[in-house]
Order: C-alpha cells, then structure tokens, then sequence
C-alpha cells in the first residue's frame, strides 16, 4: 500500500512567503503638456491661423503623415489633422490631449501594473520621441510623449507665447475623471469656479511633476452634460470653446495690441481683453473649425471666485 505524503499547513505558508514578490513599477513623471490634436476641415486656412496669426513654426509631423505640426516650444505644439469623413452633422474636432513624461515605457508599465487597459508596447518616432496612448474613462483618447533627448527650438520669432499651460476639454463626470487623472496619475487640484456658483463650470488639475493644468469643461450653457459622448445638439462652436488650449503670456493686452497692429487676427475672435472668473486676463482666438485658443496671464490680477488656488501657477518660459 503506498502511503500519500502529508503536506504541512505551516510549510506551505513558508513556501509562498519565500516566492519572489512581483514588483511594481513606480510612476515615471508627468512634467506637462506635450500637445492638443485637432481636426481641420481646410488644412490651407488652418495653416495661416497657426503659422501667421499665432506665429507657430509649421513643422512635419513624424506620428502621422498627413498631419502638421505647429511648434510652440521644443516640446510642446499642436497637432492638426484632416478631419476624417462622416455621416450627418460632425460637430468633433478635438482628436486627442498629450502630456510630457520622463519615461514613456515606464509610465506605460505603471498603468498597466494598476489594471489600466494599455498597448502593448510604445511607438517609437523618427524625432526621437516615444509614446502610447490609452482612453481615460469617459474615452477621450489621452497620449503620453518622452521628447527627443535634444530637442529642438522651433524657428517661431513671431509666437504670441511660448508655453501651453493648459488645455481643456469637455468633461461629463468629475468624479470618473479624477479616478484616472487624479487618483492613478496623480495630477494635483489648482482651481475651480463657475459662472454661477455654486454651479460648477471648471475644474483644473495640474500635471502631477509641473504646473501645467487640464480643465474640465463640465457645462455649455442650458444643454444636458450628462451620459457620454458629444452631448446631443451641441455646435461645432461650442464644442470648440470647451475643447481648447490656453498660451500664456506675461500681458495679455500687450499681446493683444500686437496682433491688432500687425493685422494677425484672422477669422473669430474676442473684440476685446477680458478677467476671467479665475482672476487672470484672457483674451479667445478661434482657428477656422473653431477650437479656441486662449492666451492667459500667468499670475490672477485680482481675486479669483469660487476658490484660492491650491498650487503654484506656470512660470514664463
């Protein structure tokens, strides 16, 4: 008779006690904004709006062919891409949001050790640049750029800034939102308001390694915000103003004054500077299929509403 051997509770506790743990990747830094990806209907007039009204440096775009880029800095540009066909009314324009990271693999390994549905590996480009992109949980599609290891100062002399401190895009739920951004990634609360508080119109997370912010853009006048997706009977010009990017500036009436003197507004735009609810002066451009471009001041020239800001503003490049 063969006898079965016993295996004792206790050993096999110190068995699985003496396995190898499996390790964690920590999160690599998120520094700031890479870029805003865009849709154009007339790539020739979207051209003059970057190129000559705001004075950003057309440069070739090693992600996509038939994209272009324009270059606000060495690492931070918006991407325009032809607005893909579509059937009925297509108000969209924003493709996607794209942030700075110090290690793209790294960063790709952290959100897929947290349960995160990522690719399987990053792309790598003919510039030097890495990245992968995920969907966030409303599904806007979020990029994550390592810059060349040298990058290179675009040749844009007449640039209205030279740094993109936030972007902003339209948002549903807080609340999903900040499970990924907030909770996973770390970014950090700035500011929130509304135009009538307490109703709740902006909230803005920073990246978590910089100062750069994301703004959700929680409401458009009287339309239902909620479900997912592109709220029904929203305007192309809507859409733009809540999907945006925002330069700052150190006056934005300087600035101002400059592109009315030189005859550089083309299309819409504000008639005038204004203080936003944040405290900061602003002044809206809008490109040709409306997504609009903010120039801000760094720093709040009189009390913001709604709250203080809870971290330190974007410095001048």
């Amino acid at each position: 008779m063969r006898l079965k051997t016993a295996i004792h509770p206790v050993a096999t506790v110190l068995a699985i006690a003496c396995l190898p743990a499996i390790a964690q990747h920590p999160r690599p830094k998120i520094t700031g904004i890479s870029h805003l990806a865009v849709y154009s209907s007339d790539m020739a007039a979207t051209n003059r709006y970057y190129a000559e009204s705001i004075g950003a440096a057309r440069e070739a775009d090693p992600e996509n062919p038939n994209g272009v880029r324009y270059a606000i800095n060495a690492t931070q540009f918006v991407e325009v891409l032809p607005v893909p066909p579509c059937a009925g009314i297509c108000p969209n324009r924003l493709n996607h949001t794209a942030y700075n990271t110090d290690n793209a693999e790294g960063l790709r390994l952290y959100l897929a050790d947290k349960g995160w549905k990522t690719p399987a590996k990053i792309e790598r480009f003919a510039d030097g640049s890495k990245s992968f992109r995920v969907n966030d949980p409303e599904g806007n599609v979020v990029e994550f750029v390592q810059p060349p290891a040298h990058p290179k100062a675009p040749d844009a002399p007449n640039v209205v800034g030279h740094h993109i401190i936030h972007i902003g895009m339209l948002v549903h739920s807080r609340e999903a939102e900040d499970k990924f951004y907030k909770d996973l990634l770390g970014f950090k609360p700035y500011w929130f308001g509304g135009m009538d508080p307490p109703k709740l119109d902006w909230v803005s997370q920073q990246t978590p390694d910089g100062h750069d912010w994301l703004e959700y853009m929680l409401s458009s006048g009287k339309l239902d915000m909620s479900g997912k997706g592109i709220p029904a009977g929203i305007s192309q010009q809507s859409l733009g103003v809540l999907d945006h990017l925002s330069i700052g500036v150190v006056s934005v009436d300087d600035e101002f004054k400059k592109l009315t003197d030189e005859k550089r507004i083309l299309g819409r735009a504000d008639q005038h500077t204004q203080i936003g609810k944040d405290g900061k002066y602003q002044y809206n451009l809008y490109d040709p299929d409306g997504i609009r471009l903010e120039l801000m001041s760094f720093h709040a020239v009189e009390k913001p509403c709604c709250s203080p800001f809870t971290a330190e503003d974007p410095k001048p490049e």
